[in-house]
Parts: structure tokens; sequence; C-alpha cells
């Protein structure tokens, strides 16, 4: 993927700040720098530069726990601001921002303005090969047609640009996000779908569908015991789960979906299940669902969705079936874990004392 070519501009240096990068911090604050220029603000603070560059990785680093890599201090920063400031990890981008750029907390301040020794200057390089001072000097005069000049507290956009920034902002975009991911794919070499993880969807996929499939298994079976709580469900009253969190698989496969109890679901959230505890009743879960809907509908499409990990569906009952299974979620698991995804514990805990309380409660009443 290449940049739209100008004649009467170095394209070419602006290419080359995307070069051999060490950390996120080029490609967010490039981001910011054009959101700020879509909005008319040529002369943006950097303050609110600063203020774009958490709220645009905020999704990826909080909801997603994708690695900018041990050396990054962006991905440090949105930690520390998120616990900080105590906005929600999927918390939209605009009301980031919004906070951020109001905020006068000074820890979050001063992981802001971390990034002015190491950013707004030294994008700069591939116009202007020169000392931190010299960089604002010179900047300061358009020095090699740069991007912007650079001022205490904002900077300037270089007037020769801003058309070829508004014309072409589409394209900017879809390049730094392209490069940004590549970056990304280095530092998680096994985590799934990382440019699907860079900006946060606008809504996620109802699974209304997927629901359809399950109905076909109640329609058979009358009941199911949900998996984590033990209590019984029937067509009207579960959720669709992912079994392993949707924020890493990033997927709503059928393989890792199955029913559960609404409360439950609710708690567990993103948290990761251990296999050792729930693989095989997840397993014989998905294992009758597979074999009734070949059954009653063989030619539903969802069947396909097992695909991706067996190469048919015929050998059921065959021990490599249920071990390919956990060979396929084993991994999934471990490097979620290693990525800041947590098991959950806590939250199951919690929920089996409610549950027990309120069955103790029913047979007080029911004493009564």
């Amino acid at each position: 993927m290449t940049l739209p070519q100008s004649a009467s501009l170095p394209v070419q240096l602006l290419a080359q700040c995307f070069n051999d990068t060490s950390a996120t911090y080029k490609f967010y604050w490039f981001l910011s720098v054009l959101q700020e220029a879509e909005k008319g603000n040529f002369s943006p603070s950097k303050r609110d530069l600063f203020a774009g560059m958490v709220s645009n990785a905020w999704y990826t680093v909080n909801y997603f726990h994708v690695s900018f890599g041990k050396q990054d201090k962006l991905q440090r920063a949105i930690l520390g601001i998120q616990e900080q400031e105590g906005l929600c990890i999927d918390s939209p981008l605009k009301k980031v921002f919004k906070h951020l750029a109001g905020t006068n907390d000074r820890d979050t301040l001063r992981a802001l303005y971390y990034f002015n020794k190491e950013v707004p200057w030294r994008f700069l390089s591939p116009w202007i090969k020169a000392s931190e001072k010299e960089v604002y000097e010179v900047s300061q005069h358009f020095k090699n047609d740069c991007l912007y000049a650079l001022y205490a507290h904002h900077i300037e956009i270089n007037p020769i640009w801003i058309d070829y920034l508004l014309s072409n902002s589409g394209i900017l975009k879809s390049f730094c996000y392209w490069k940004l991911s590549l970056y990304l794919q280095k530092h998680n070499p096994n985590v799934p779908d990382i440019p699907n993880k860079l900006i946060k969807p606008a809504k996620r996929n109802n699974l209304n569908e997927q629901r359809k499939f399950w109905n076909i298994i109640f329609d058979e079976m009358d009941s199911v015991n949900c998996i984590y709580t033990g209590a019984k469900l029937y067509s009207d009253s579960f959720a669709v789960e992912h079994f392993i969190p949707y924020s890493f698989v990033s997927h709503d496969l059928m393989w890792n979906l199955i029913p559960a109890d609404r409360s439950f679901n609710c708690s567990k959230n993103d948290k990761l299940p251990s296999l050792d505890r729930y693989f095989e009743d997840f397993f014989e879960l998905q294992k009758s669902a597979i074999e009734i809907v070949k059954y009653c509908s063989p030619k539903n499409k969802f069947l396909e969705d097992y695909l991706s990990i067996f190469p048919d569906l015929e050998n059921l009952n065959q021990p490599w079936f249920k071990e390919r299974y956990r060979e396929t979620l084993q991994p999934l698991i471990t490097i979620a874990g290693n990525n800041g995804f947590v098991e959950m514990h806590y939250e199951e805990e919690l929920f089996q004392n409610i549950l027990s309380a309120t069955d103790n409660l029913q047979s007080s009443i029911a004493k009564y």
C-alpha cells in the first residue's frame, strides 16, 4: 500500500515517518493530527493531540489487551490513566478524548505530556535531521516543506499540506492503520484479527441467528444445563455466550458459542474459563449440538463454522475429535492470559454464593 502522490509535496518523507518504528507513538500521533485537521483545527494544542493518541489506542489496549511491546510507554500510560480516571475500558473514543482534554489530574497530565519529549519533534525527522531544539526552530519556517511547525504548546499544520490531508484523509488513515497492524502483529504473533482490534466497532453483532441454531437443540432436548452454574436453561431463558471472550477471538463462530445462564453471562464478561473445570461439559454440549443439528437441519450454515477446526463432522465419537477441540482452545486461552485477560474466579465464586443464597431464601419462603 502506498500514499497518494503529489507533484508539489514530499509525500515520500511522510511515508518514511512509519518506517523502522520501535513504538506505536508515531502512528497514533499522526492519526491525532489528521483528526484535528478534519475538524478544521489546523493549530491544535499538544494536549489535544496527546489526548487523541490515548483515546485512539484506548479500546485496543483496554478491551482487546493487544500488547504494544515492553518498550512502549503509550500502553503503560493508558492503563495508568484508566485506573486513575476511572473510565470504562470500552468507553467511546469521543468520551475518552473529552475527559482527557479537560482533566486537571496531575498524574494524568504527567502521563500525557511524557510524549512531548518523544513524539512531536521526532516525527519530523524525515524532513529535519537535527536536535530537538533545532527542529523546533527551523520547523517554524516550514523547512523542507515539513508537515507542521512546532511550538511550546501547539503545532501549526503547514498550509501547503492541508488540502492533501483533507482530500486523502481516508487513505491516509488506512495507510497508518495498515502500518500499525504490521507493527503490532510482530509483537502479538499469535493474537487473532489484529486489524479489527485497532478501531472499536460501532456496534457488536447481535447473536439472533446463532440463537436460532441453539433453539434447534432446545426443541429436541427441552432443557440444557448451564456448564457454569448447573442451572436448567430453556429456549426462552438463555444467553448465547462466548466461551473464550469475544474481545480476544473477535468472532462469533459457533464452535466458541454456548447457551449460558443470563445472569452469569453478564458477570463473566471478558474473563477466561478454566479448561480443567469446564472443558468436559463444554465439549459434550457442543457434541450434542452438532449431532442434533446434523440430523434436524443438515444444511444449517452454522455447521460450517466447525469445519474451520475439523476436516469433517463424521467422527464425533473418535478420541481425536475431542483432543482436537481442546488443542484448539488451549493455546487461545493461554495466549489470552499472557495478554492480560484473567480467569474468572471471584466472579464465579460470588455468583455461586448469590445463587446459593437465593435457593436458601426460596426454600425458607416455601417452608413459611
